[in-house]
């Protein structure tokens, strides 16, 4: 059961809402630069660095798990599902960042009462480093065997001793097609749009990194980039040349924006865009665009937050999602691909729609990038704030 009136707040007073205030969806910088506390995950671990033995042995389910994670990320059915198999209550909980989530789990110091969590890859190094999670038993996951081996083993965490595929997806954007009618196919023509017919009607991802990718991957540069001529270039023109054409920083136009065309041009991420459209009461009005000719490649992953007080439950509820049916909804619902092994060639048999929007051919794959933890996160952020003052968000 998606119960979406348990919302807990756990993070510290003092904490929280200076997190919700300057914080947004992908990019450690953030939680570094606005709290001003590059060792806040060290001073504050429940751990100390080392992550307790798995707590699940495959005994007796919980009667409940929590689940912290993004909004809307979980086809409704499908924890209908597993409630009802299993008689476990699923309590769904949501953040707006991964900053947000990581902040929580600090100030709760082990006590936070999630279970699972969602972070993005790049964040887990750092999460496990501070004890912020657990170890997944992989015995209790044979359904793991499902998950296609080029999503498994990542970087962040080559033995998923700690985290498990969810979903991934890129950057883009979308524009309504009534107000620009010329075609827009790069980040150069989304700046070129958003200083001309889109002026005061753009909206941009409330997120320092793709923010700045915008500038970058217009003009051919890493956006891992720690160049300080880089860093200055990106910020007087985010500043002085897009901000005042932006009206809004928003993250999920697809739940709003676009089903009410309230703007004509919004940086959007690729499951969000499908979900907007889809709403939309007119679906020819609007255009999705794969930002090039390069742009962000995110990968969220499912893991346990250290002291989860359901693990039994928790393993239980991942070994059941990941069936390839689960995983074929899943896809259908959120618009993402799930790493699932055969999903694509699944969704097509079951003429899923918009699967342009969700899978990716290689040639577009090798236009996208991992983003990174630098040492030039705090100046990203600084960025990203006078970008919204520019604009009077």
């Amino acid at each position: 059961m998606n119960d979406s009136t348990s919302i807990r707040i756990l993070a510290d007073a003092s904490v929280a809402p200076l997190v919700r205030r300057h914080l947004s969806r992908r990019g450690f910088l953030g939680v570094v630069a606005a709290l001003g506390a590059a060792g806040v995950l060290t001073a504050c671990s429940p751990g100390g660095g080392s992550a307790p033995a798995p707590q699940a042995t495959g005994g007796d389910l919980e009667k409940e798990l929590s689940v912290y994670s993004w909004g809307d990320y979980d086809a409704p059915e499908v924890v209908k599902a597993f409630s009802d198999d299993s008689g476990v209550k699923v309590i769904m909980d949501t953040f707006a960042s991964n900053e947000e989530m990581i902040a929580k789990l600090v100030a709760a110091k082990g006590t936070s009462g999630y279970d699972l969590v969602v972070p993005t890859g790049v964040f887990i190094p750092q999460m496990i480093e501070n004890g912020l999670l657990s170890k997944i038993n992989l015995d209790l996951i044979p359904n793991i065997k499902y998950m296609d081996p080029a999503f498994l083993g990542r970087a962040w965490d080559p033995k998923n001793e700690y985290s498990i595929c969810k979903a991934w997806g890129t950057t883009g954007f979308v524009y309504d097609k009534t107000v620009i009618t010329r075609e827009l196919k790069t980040w150069s023509d989304f700046i070129d749009a958003a200083q001309n017919e889109a002026s005061g009607k753009t909206s941009v991802l409330d997120d320092p990194a793709p923010l700045g990718g915008i500038y970058y991957w217009a003009n051919g540069i890493d956006w891992n980039t720690t160049d300080p001529d880089d860093l200055d270039a990106c910020e007087n023109f985010l500043v002085n040349d897009l901000a005042p054409h932006i009206s809004a920083f928003d993250s999920y136009p697809g739940g709003a924006a676009i089903p009410q065309a309230s703007h004509a041009l919004m940086q959007v991420w690729n499951g969000d865009a499908r979900i907007g459209i889809q709403e939309s009461p007119d679906p020819d009005r609007w255009q999705w665009v794969l930002g090039a000719p390069d742009t962000e490649l995110w990968m969220d992953n499912w893991a346990l937050a250290v002291g989860a007080p359901h693990p039994e439950a928790a393993h239980a509820f991942l070994n059941f999602i990941l069936t390839p049916d689960n995983q074929l909804a899943q896809v259908d619902y959120i618009g993402y691909d799930t790493g699932a092994k055969d999903i694509r060639a699944a969704a097509e048999d079951a003429e899923l729609e918009m699967l342009d929007m969700v899978f990716f051919t290689p040639e577009q794959i090798a236009t996208m990038h991992e983003g990174k933890v630098t040492e030039a996160q705090g100046r990203i952020v600084e960025m990203w704030n006078k970008t919204k003052a520019a604009a009077g968000a």
